[in-house]
């Protein structure tokens, strides 16, 4: 950290004043509507588990209500660590159809009253994320139940929220909703600059110790059997992997409870790195046109990533909506490796 501070000149904490998380949940929303035309509207009289918990009633273009959104923002002792999305109730068309009910839990650090709550950069990019998943879910058009929302495949759930994220960097969404805690004036140019030059660095080496974990976790789940000396058997695969005696993996092999704790993640890990593939080339499709809210694209996205849930198959909907299979192209612009 302390390298990336000296190479690029540039301190996170510069950017917290300028990252209040009610203005970057207004940032979540105005995307939607720009991209989706849905609104939001947050009703104060609905009830929920916590006081803490908000409501919004969310709207189609036509003012027309598509279903609730609710989220849980603050940590608490009582709660669990962590930020997921998940469903109340899925929306879907089968018999008299049903309206989605989709909830965000994060846990920021909750602000003394009267304050406003500042995020760090990932924690702004968490809330995108959760959103795009909570997108995934509020904007399925579907008739059974069963393939609503985030019910898809494991290595394409993670795409909606992926390439959610791209948007909060956009400059014309920074330019209107980072605005400084204490002067209201937008985040300097200057300063997105630096941020954006900035998180490329170690890329290299990120990426090396993940594609290790993924690889480990194929060999481990490829095995009939467990392995008699676990730490052996991940030695030796490392080794015939070549992998740099300088990186360690992500996860090692004790501590690597994403894919042994369940079937989740079982010989799955890799689609983290498959969705970044995917929304890097996704969003590209955005940025090839000049508008990062072209209105055609927009729609063919919410059609066949958003709304289509588990309906298709993820190799014809991603093909509808880009026009062809993706490329690891824009991957590796993105992190900075070409």
């Amino acid at each position: 950290e302390k390298l990336r501070a000296e190479k690029f000149a540039f301190d996170e904490a510069e950017l917290k004043p300028y990252l209040q998380l009610d203005r970057i949940i207004d940032a979540c929303f105005d995307v939607a509507t720009r991209l989706f035309g849905i609104t939001f509207e947050e009703k104060k009289g609905i009830a929920a588990w916590h006081p803490d918990a908000r409501v919004f009633v969310v709207k189609n273009a036509d003012g027309s209500e598509r279903g609730l959104f609710l989220a849980d923002y603050f940590a608490r002792p009582s709660k669990r660590s962590g930020a997921w999305m998940s469903a109340l109730q899925s929306g879907y068309h089968l018999g008299h159809g049903s309206k989605p009910v989709i909830y965000n839990i994060m846990n920021f650090a909750k602000p003394p009253v009267g304050e406003p709550a500042l995020l760090s950069v990932d924690e702004a990019k968490t809330l995108f994320h959760e959103f795009g998943h909570a997108l995934h879910g509020m904007l399925t058009d579907v008739t059974w139940p069963s393939v609503a929302g985030t019910s898809v495949s494991r290595d394409f759930v993670e795409l909606p929220s992926q390439l959610y994220e791209h948007w909060l960097t956009v400059p014309t969404v920074l330019e209107k909703h980072a605005l400084h805690v204490k002067t209201g004036k937008p985040m300097p140019k200057a300063l997105l600059d630096k941020m954006l030059a900035a998180r490329t660095f170690g890329a290299g080496f990120a990426t090396v110790e993940f594609t290790a974990s993924a690889l480990m976790d194929m060999a481990y789940h490829a095995r009939p059997d467990a392995p008699e000396a676990p730490l052996r058997f991940e030695a030796e695969t490392l080794d015939e992997l070549d992998m740099p005696n300088t990186i360690a993996m992500r996860h090692r092999t004790p501590h690597f409870g994403h894919v042994f704790s369940g079937d989740g993640y079982s010989a799955g890990y890799y689609s983290y790195m498959w969705s970044e593939v995917l929304d890097a080339d996704a969003f590209a499709a955005f940025e090839e046109t000049g508008d990062p809210f072209n209105p055609a694209l927009a729609e063919r996205l919410r059609k066949n990533i958003y709304a289509a849930g588990g309906s298709k198959d993820p190799e014809e909907l991603y093909t509808a909506f880009r026009g062809k299979m993706p490329s690891p192209e824009a991957m590796m612009v993105k992190r900075g490796l070409v």
